[in-house]
């Protein structure tokens, strides 16, 4: 089957093991699996229904209308599977542009977070201008936590003010 268009105007990048890429429409499916049924988001209460996951994709093409940048899908380069997404998020009530993570099933424990974590944060300040990223991970989420320290940000305990649940971890700044 061939792939449909990029919803996005997203760029393609790439890591070593992955492709870093826009949304298409055949991404739904495994982001609604990813919603409704992940047991990272049923462990952490954040497990929400195929509407909500349709809503969510849809705001994240949304991210990149309006903002210009959003959430990659990634592929893995050697199977061509979608392992989960990586990007930023500026949402209104947020003070600042977040550089957030979710891994699907079966792809957490092997560094893809952070390797496309880097692409994405050296991205962001190389094409965008933006040299300052946070993370708002919840209190509770000792894996998001470790892949913040693996690319060096840091935390003083400071609860974001959009969710009293998460912390504000602070990425180091980037030349831009």
């Amino acid at each position: 089957m061939e792939a449909s268009p990029a919803l996005t105007p997203a760029p393609e990048l790439a890591s070593e093991r992955l492709i870093l890429r826009g949304p298409r429409r055949e991404d739904l499916s495994e982001f609604t699996r990813f919603v409704t049924s992940a047991p990272s988001m049923i462990a952490q209460g954040e497990a929400g229904t195929a509407a909500d996951a349709w809503y969510a994709f849809l705001a994240g093409i949304g991210h990149w209308q309006w903002h210009g940048f959003g959430f990659f899908i990634l592929e893995e380069r050697a199977t061509g599977r979608s392992v989960g997404r990586v990007g930023l998020l500026k949402h209104v009530s947020w003070p600042e542009t977040e550089l957030a993570w979710h891994l699907y099933e079966g792809a957490e424990g092997k560094g893809y977070a952070t390797e496309a974590g880097r692409v994405v944060r050296d991205w962001a300040a190389a094409h965008l201008g933006v040299a300052q990223l946070y993370s708002f991970i919840d209190v509770n989420n000792t894996r998001s936590q470790a892949v913040a320290r693996r690319l060096q940000a840091t935390t003083d305990g400071t609860r974001a003010a959009h969710d009293p649940e998460a912390e504000v971890w602070v990425h180091p700044r980037q030349a831009d």
